[in-house]
């Protein structure tokens, strides 16, 4: 990355420096604003885990968040694809009585 530029995210009060292309700046600061929110509900509902736990718990989490939301695009596409075959079938039956 020879145009990338270093950017300064805060994640539980701990500031951290990455380098990123120009055009990624603003998704890298939503990306960590959403790991921070993460990370802190976890901090929240218990006070026994460490920055590391709290860490792959909330990378977890949204794991699971984006892989539920796949399927549900899977699941939404295969929908359309069956509603699209079925007006297809539709127009060629009404255009056979034409």
């Amino acid at each position: 990355m020879s145009d990338s530029e270093t950017v300064t995210v805060s994640i539980l009060e701990k500031n951290y420096q990455v380098n990123c292309g120009p055009d990624e700046v603003a998704a890298l600061h939503q990306s960590a604003r959403l790991l921070d929110k993460k990370m802190r509900e976890i901090k929240d509902a218990s006070s026994v885990l460490g920055l590391d736990r709290i860490a792959v718990m909330a990378a977890l989490n949204i794991a699971n968040d984006l892989l539920t939301r796949g399927q549900e695009i899977d699941n939404t596409e295969q929908d359309f694809r069956h509603l699209d075959a079925k007006l297809t079938q539709a127009l060629k039956r009404a255009q056979s009585r034409n």
